[in-house]
């Protein structure tokens, strides 16, 4: 099997709310919206996209028409710094505050209006007690 794409969907009970959420804090914009349905895609980056749905429409099996939960969405982003800071001056709610973790990220998490946590990442050199665990492309540089 080829997977050709892959993104998110966030079920929830407010389309308009979650998307608008989406689009002033994150740099999304809407390639297909309707009532139920909202398909995004980062003004940044072109392979970076996010669908809102309502968590109740037909289309999903009666048993998962719910909102979503135990979810969280990573963004890897080149300055966590001055989103840290956006995310302040908008009054997000800051779970966990900007920091530098030695596994290897220097990151922060909040989260939007359903409760879907956002970690926003920067990935870091990690300390050399994880720097061996990393496959070797995988390990984090210094930049």
């Amino acid at each position: 099997m080829k997977i050709t794409s892959y993104y998110p969907v966030v079920m929830t009970r407010d389309v308009a709310g979650t998307t608008a959420f989406y689009e002033r804090h994150f740099g999304f914009r809407p390639l297909f919206t309707s009532e139920w349905y909202v398909h995004l895609q980062s003004v940044h980056e072109e392979r970076v996209n996010l669908a809102i749905l309502d968590s109740v429409h037909d289309s999903i099996p009666a048993e998962a028409r719910r909102p979503t939960s135990g979810m969280i969405l990573n963004f890897e982003v080149e300055d966590p710094d001055s989103l840290y800071a956006e995310a302040q001056a908008a009054g997000l709610p800051i779970l966990i505050p900007l920091r530098d973790e030695p596994f290897g990220q220097r990151h922060f998490i909040t989260k939007d209006p359903n409760g879907v946590l956002i970690d926003i990442i920067k990935p870091i050199p990690p300390a050399p007690e994880f720097a061996a665990q990393y496959e070797a492309s995988a390990l984090p540089q210094t930049s």
